[in-house]
């Protein structure tokens, strides 16, 4: 979810400031929850600033890019390993779903052909 903008966040406070009623009333008059009124009365006194804090981000990738880059050469090397091969050799602790989505974020598609010849007479 997006942090509300400064714009809303200085309005609120203005209303608070001129009286327009309790924090409850100002949060219901914005349309905001109470605790978003008193998380930003408390940021202003706290900090004298009303911006989100930023993103606290995400969990790193199992991947980092020196083992992209080891998946990269192994492929080279030898482009019919598996999933499970690629996951043991590179010695990362993970799902094979994130040896998948690791080789789709670098570009690198791992659909096989068919082992066996198509049929000639085609589909049915």
């Amino acid at each position: 979810m997006k942090p509300y903008s400064i714009d809303l966040r200085e309005r609120v406070l203005r209303a608070y400031d001129r009286k327009a009623g309790s924090r409850e009333k100002v949060a219901a008059l914005f349309g905001v929850s109470l605790s978003f009124v008193r998380n930003i009365l408390r940021l202003r006194r706290e900090n004298g600033s009303v911006a989100p804090k930023p993103h606290g981000g995400g969990r790193a990738y199992a991947f980092d890019a020196e083992k992209q880059e080891e998946l990269r050469a192994l492929l080279k090397k030898d482009p019919d390993l598996t999933l499970e091969e690629l996951r043991v050799q590179t010695g990362v602790k993970c799902s094979i779903k994130t040896v998948w989505l690791t080789l789709d974020r670098m570009g690198s598609g791992r659909k096989k052909s068919p082992s066996t010849p198509r049929n000639k007479t085609g589909p049915m």
